[in-house]
């Protein structure tokens, strides 16, 4: 039921398919973020329409509410939330990293993944706090946000919840570490990951039917030895697929090392998903370098507060709340077809983020969604001519 197969490269990077029991995913594919078993502002009926092939749902958000056991009710995660193509589920390991090292460290969900560098579509956050998370040999222990109740998680917990959502792809239970820590903590956490992903592939192994992937991750910061020794253990084992995740340096170029470092060590024949980064500059950047999925908030954060993808603006956006679009009639992007632009204009859609209706949020996230799927079909049609650099070059200048 889970198949991958590798139809074209141009350099490290490639083209491919991904087989799943709820349908095929071109590679390399964006990967639409719906934590709650929702993309922001989204319907199903919406994503299809853009062409979404992919969606991943968030674990630990899900466990709190509304329970992996009620969804399993409700027919697992697909039915439950009305999609009927290709799922993901992440572990939580990034949350729980956001309840401790994030808060320790000033740096979190919404915080630039490279200290004083641009953050993935929210709003940088300093201050400091008190952890909420005890993580040990077997697992973590942390606070819930809904309730305050205490929770645990293992890693075959976690294996056990994502079963119980049902999504096609599923991922280890990991520790991420932040840019601020040191050599000897990420060594340290690296190696615990590793401990838990045997752990998640022998409880995987033991419950499985047959219809999910699992992935296990990449750690070891941004330390070259660290990175290289976890893809090459990653690797060495019987998973599915690979994620490449936790702290990838302090700035761009750093998080280019720490992919040249994990993914020559990566089995040829796996398909490979970069953890939380999504960004114009950062698709071309990362795809060259041989990733297939990658999933990032951004699209839908950034629609929320009036940005909108633009290919011939500086970084590719437009901000549509500008006293400029006033009386603008024309649509976002004169060459697209989405939704919003073919039937609303930019002085309308200022009009309803300035008068806070709620219409204006969807019509943007409609819009960026598509823009990414647009070029991530340009960018599989360029990787198969052999002219991604080409590609890479035309839109950097412009």
């Amino acid at each position: 039921m889970f198949r991958f197969e590798i139809f074209a490269k141009d350099g490290d990077a490639r083209t491919g398919r991904l087989v799943t029991p709820h349908g095929i995913i071109e590679t390399p594919s964006f990967v639409a973020v719906g934590t709650l078993g929702s993309v922001t502002a989204m319907s199903v009926q919406d994503l299809k329409e853009i062409g979404t092939q992919v969606v991943i749902s968030n674990t630990y958000h899900l466990h709190l509410q509304p329970g992996e056991d009620l969804i399993r009710q409700m027919g697992g995660l697909h039915r439950f939330m009305g999609w009927d193509g290709p799922l993901m589920t992440d572990s939580g390991g990034f949350q729980i990293f956001s309840l401790g090292a994030a808060k320790e460290h000033g740096v979190g969900k919404i915080a630039p993944i490279f200290p004083g560098g641009e953050d993935r579509g929210g709003h940088y956050d300093s201050k400091k706090g008190k952890p909420l998370v005890n993580i040990d040999e077997t697992g973590a222990t942390f606070t819930s946000y809904l309730d305050g109740s205490r929770r645990r998680f293992t890693p075959e917990g976690v294996i056990g919840i994502q079963m119980k959502l049902g999504a096609d792809i599923i991922l280890v239970l990991d520790e991420c570490t932040s840019p601020l820590h040191d050599y000897a903590y990420t060594k340290a956490a690296m190696e615990r990951t590793h401990r838990w992903s045997e752990r998640s592939l022998k409880a995987f192994r033991e419950n499985r039917d047959g219809l999910q992937a699992l992935f296990g991750i990449v750690q070891g910061g941004a330390y070259r030895d660290l990175r290289e020794e976890s893809a090459a253990f990653i690797s060495d084992r019987d998973f599915e697929g690979y994620a490449i995740g936790g702290s990838l340096g302090r700035s761009k170029e750093d998080m280019h090392q720490v992919l040249e470092w994990s993914i020559p060590l990566l089995q040829e024949n796996r398909p490979r998903h970069l953890l939380g980064i999504g960004t114009v500059e950062d698709i071309f950047e990362i795809v060259k370098r041989g990733i297939d999925l990658f999933d990032c908030v951004a699209p839908t954060r950034l629609a929320r507060t009036g940005t909108l993808f633009k290919k011939e603006e500086e970084r590719f956006r437009i901000h549509i709340r500008n006293e400029k679009y006033k009386n603008d009639p024309l649509p976002v992007d004169e060459g697209c077809s989405c939704q919003t632009c073919s039937h609303y204009s930019r002085a309308y859609l200022r009009h309803m983020f300035l008068s806070g209706e709620p219409l204006g949020v969807r019509l943007a996230a409609i819009h960026n969604l598509h823009f990414l799927e647009t070029l991530m079909g340009r960018i599989r049609k360029a990787i198969k001519n052999g002219r991604l650099r080409e590609m890479h070059r035309e839109w950097m200048e412009k």
